[in-house]
């Protein structure tokens, strides 16, 4: 499973030049961890991150100008970090596997003569095989739509100015569509095809409760959407081809809802689903309609960890809200247990700004994020605070020394 070691966000919003883990040109800085949190005060730019790699995923779903315009974001000019005109700027450092050369893909979004968004440079780069050190070389190089492209697993751009047969020259006709969107669905480019893949893997969570009380139509479906208003379809799909497995995610649940029994599903006779909660006590079933938000909620992410074919990358953002604070030390071992780095396991990104989640953190896992005087927000790792990470291994927790102002990203 792919494994993003670092990410930095230039020029959107409150993120003016923030660097999350390692990059190509920062190898001295420790990669992100399979688990990783971000915490911060109110308005400290976490939704904004959040929202980071939703637009990265929407401007390859749906184009750069369509992300833009989207209802939450209001347009280019409102996505732009005020008092700029540098543009917005994204670099991705990942590794399709433990041992594989990790490659950079830089995606640069302007505004060109008419005023609306475009891409104006594409990267994608990766070491030589065999070499450890020094810079990446492109496998994939665009700038407004025009430029060169290697095919393969290991053709490169060349040192110097020596032709390429392993290269052709490329010109885009829409520049508002990212290059790998384009050419990922050709079989001469397996890498680009692979990071293609890759982004249109992440799954964000904006799931909530009024979704997952729908009625939808009837018939399984493997995989939970972003909103979870098909969570009944997903249950069909698991109680059918991995019935064990599901049996293992109601003993979950019980273990953290006391008294839940059985879950499953009822097909209505004008073919809708619906989700049955059994607690035992009753002969007659509750059904998602009566259920609360914190059980939805959590019903929903022990279904998301054990989808038998997980997405690469989870994000989501404040899982907290509508639980009991005593399960939120759980549902974080939870997360946990399921982003090991292994093959096939999630990598997890979550934002909170509850101490007794932060509580079953290590500060490796944890970064910390504070608005600056200057209207931008600033971000450190835990374990980069002496103090916090020496109290830590003292056994102190984090939540609670982020509640007594410790942790101090300044």
């Amino acid at each position: 499973m792919a494994l993003i070691e670092g990410i930095r966000v230039q020029n959107f919003r409150a993120l003016k030049d923030i660097t999350i883990g390692r990059l190509s040109n920062l190898q001295n800085r420790e990669a992100l961890t399979p688990f990783t949190v971000v915490i911060g005060k109110n308005g400290s730019g976490k939704s904004t991150l959040f929202d980071a790699f939703g637009f990265i995923s929407d401007c390859l779903n749906s184009g750069v100008e369509n992300a833009c315009d989207s209802k939450q974001r209001g347009g280019y000019d409102r996505l732009r970090t005020m008092e700029t005109t540098d543009p917005i700027g994204f670099e991705i450092y990942y590794r399709e596997g433990p041992q594989d050369r990790p490659i950079t893909y830089e995606l640069w979004i302007s505004l060109d003569k008419s005023g609306r968004p475009f891409v104006e440079s594409e990267i994608l780069k990766q070491r030589r095989k065999g070499q450890k050190h020094g810079r990446p070389y492109p496998f994939l190089r665009l700038n407004k739509g025009i430029g060169k492209v290697w095919k393969g697993e290991e053709a490169l751009e060349a040192d110097n100015t020596t032709e390429d047969a392993a290269s052709e020259s490329v010109e885009l006709t829409d520049l508002r569509q990212l290059g790998i969107a384009t050419l990922g669905t050709l079989k001469e480019h397996p890498r680009i095809k692979r990071f293609r893949d890759f982004l249109k893997g992440w799954y964000l969570s904006y799931f909530y409760p009024d979704a997952a009380r729908s009625l939808p139509t009837a018939g399984p479906q493997r995989h939970l959407n972003m909103h979870g208003d098909n969570i009944g379809n997903v249950v069909q799909f698991m109680e059918r081809e991995h019935k064990s497995r599901f049996e293992g995610i109601l003993k979950n649940i019980a273990l953290r809802i006391p008294g839940i029994k059985k879950i499953d599903t009822h097909e209505t006779e004008d073919k809708r689903v619906l989700l049955r909660f059994n607690d035992g006590a009753f002969n007659d079933p509750f059904y998602a309609q009566q259920m609360s938000d914190g059980t939805l909620k959590l019903f929903a992410y022990m279904l998301l960890m054990e989808d038998p074919n997980p997405p690469p990358f989870i994000c989501i953002e404040e899982p907290e809200n509508g639980l009991y604070h005593k399960l939120l030390d759980s549902i974080a071992k939870e997360f946990r247990s399921h982003a090991t780095g292994a093959r096939n396991t999630p990598q997890i990104f979550v934002t909170t700004h509850q101490p007794y989640f932060v509580d079953a953190l290590e500060p490796k896992e944890v970064w910390i994020l504070e608005k600056q005087d200057d209207g931008c927000s600033k971000i450190m790792r835990a374990s980069d605070i002496s103090l916090v990470k020496n109290l830590a291994d003292e056994g102190l927790p984090l939540g609670g020394l982020w509640y007594s102002d410790y942790m101090d990203a300044r």
